[in-house]
């Protein structure tokens, strides 16, 4: 069972799930602040992190990027909202995956057991290399030509799981099910916006791709460009 930190004011929602994810057998520690909460996240003893957006102290998407900033936890951010526009720029700070409130035990559990899994997958990967692209899923960092790519945590996947299969033309669905854990369908406009990120740190565009291409209706395909 996972280490979980649950950052959530709310104490009769902290309390509920601290007791139910603990009666499922995981250890909880929680916290009412984003400031308690980053210390805790980056100390290394946190397996996951649900974070919850309406903090007191400190707004949840900046706690977000203090966590991101010295740590790849994997973190769940719990929010109100669940416009696409909002849920956007909750991977931008770098989110792992969200839960729309008010949500089930089951369901947040269900996405604990998700990242823990892919974060064991992608761990347990060999390095990937396409043309001078080169991706190490045990550092979680990614280089081309040498020199390292800033990317976030969702671009990374992303980009990984397009090097793992390399010349085959994915659909956004399946991406939206295996980077974003939206089986059941998101919006194509999340997948759109993450590879015109990736791309631009690529050093490509639309208009004039190397290693990203794309298809109308189709799907989007990882290749080399000099082959």
């Amino acid at each position: 069972m996972a280490s979980v930190l649950l950052i959530e004011d709310d104490q009769r929602i902290r309390q509920l799930l601290a007791t139910r994810l603990a009666e499922r057998g995981h250890h909880v520690e929680s916290t009412a602040t984003a400031m308690d909460g980053v210390q805790k996240a980056v100390s290394g003893d946190v397996d996951i992190v649900v974070l919850d957006l309406g903090l007191p102290d400190v707004d949840g998407r900046e706690a977000l990027r203090m966590i991101r900033a010295v740590s790849e936890v994997p973190v769940i951010v719990a929010t109100a909202r669940d416009d696409q526009d909002e849920i956007v720029k909750i991977f931008d700070a770098g989110a792992d995956d969200y839960v729309i409130k008010p949500y089930s035990t089951d369901h947040l559990e269900a996405r604990i057991r998700a990242l823990l899994r892919r974060a064991t997958t992608v761990a347990d990967s060999p390095t990937l290399t396409i043309g001078d692209l080169c991706i190490d899923p045990d550092a979680h960092e990614a280089t081309l030509g040498g020199d390292r790519l800033d990317l976030s945590a969702k671009e990374f996947e992303l980009l990984a799981y397009l090097a793992e299969r390399p010349g085959k033309m994915i659909g956004k669905r399946e991406l939206l099910a295996a980077v974003w854990r939206q089986p059941y369908g998101g919006a194509d406009k999340t997948v759109d916006v993450h590879l015109s990120w990736l791309r631009k740190k690529l050093g490509e565009t639309a208009a004039e791709p190397r290693y990203i291409h794309t298809r109308r209706g189709v799907g989007v395909k990882l290749v080399d460009p000099d082959s």
